[in-house]
């Protein structure tokens, strides 16, 4: 199903700050009220639904259910295989979390020319890339359905990247883009985690994040308090979880798209996609 609603999120994303968090509780209300979503209180979305605004842009893609038991299973033995990476990185900027966010970013970004995430510089870094690879396909096929010129431009960074590290010979860059099976150049993994309701500012406004859950759990809710939503430039955050849950965040840095010199992809829109509006 398609859920329409009044707001323009092209206009909605110039009006927020490049170092906007999402966290400022009282500028996120003024912003709501400058650009509404169209209806009252906050709709409840369980079933599988394309979220589209005024100008038939999509802002979302919400299907549940979509992983086999197959693919759950691989995800989670990859996440076992991160184990002990992910027990290193445990923190309190986020609550009720056992296992704290672990970024297995294919690359990380800094004032001069990219590097290999710290979690891929290992001795297991070979062994984690193929048990990630299957799932990595997964969510980029999902991606070339979802938003094609992204995907394409996703294609293009990693092949210019490829080409700058073996020019420049950047360490380890060239033999992990050898196993890297993914067009989002970042991978976050969060295992039961209340996160707060924030905005990923350091991504790419028209881009999608793809975000995968699996595991035995109950009662969890992620909300989009920007367009009264339950189910990135978007404002959101997960509830605590009764239970067992593993997320995977597939995104793409726009600091590696600037570094390849890819520019922006637009945004996703309706145009040539039969949908049902509700």
């Amino acid at each position: 199903m398609t859920v329409k609603m009044q707001i323009d999120i092209a206009r909605y994303s110039k009006l927020i700050s490049p170092k906007n968090t999402g966290h400022n509780e009282e500028k996120e209300e003024k912003l709501l009220e400058r650009c509404p979503p169209g209806h009252e209180g906050t709709k409840l979305v369980d079933k599988p639904a394309t979220i589209i605004d005024v100008s038939g842009t999509i802002i979302a893609w919400y299907l549940p259910d979509a992983l086999t038991e197959t693919t759950q299973k691989e995800i989670r033995a990859a996440t076992d295989l991160l184990g002990p990476s992910l027990e290193k990185r445990l923190g309190k900027c986020w609550v009720n979390s056992r296992m704290h966010q672990f970024i297995s970013g294919m690359v990380s970004t800094g004032p001069r020319d990219p590097e290999v995430s710290a979690s891929l510089k290992g001795p297991s870094s070979k062994n984690i890339l193929k048990a990630i690879a299957r799932p990595a396909a997964i969510a980029s096929a999902a991606l070339r359905v979802m938003h094609p010129q992204q995907y394409f431009a996703g294609l293009r960074a990693l092949s210019h990247l490829r080409d700058k590290a073996l020019s420049k010979e950047l360490p380890q860059m060239p033999e992990t883009l050898q196993y890297w099976a993914s067009v989002f150049n970042s991978l976050s993994i969060i295992s039961n985690q209340e996160t707060p309701n924030h905005r990923d500012h350091l991504l790419i406004p028209e881009c999608f994040d793809i975000l995968t859950t699996m595991g035995n759990y109950s009662k969890a809710w992620m909300s989009m308090p920007s367009l009264q939503l339950e189910f990135r430039i978007v404002r959101h955050g997960v509830d605590g979880v009764e239970g067992d849950r593993i997320a995977w965040a597939w995104y793409m840095r726009d600091s590696v798209h600037i570094y390849a010199g890819v520019p922006s992809c637009g945004w996703a829109m309706v145009e040539g996609r039969i949908l049902t509006t509700v």
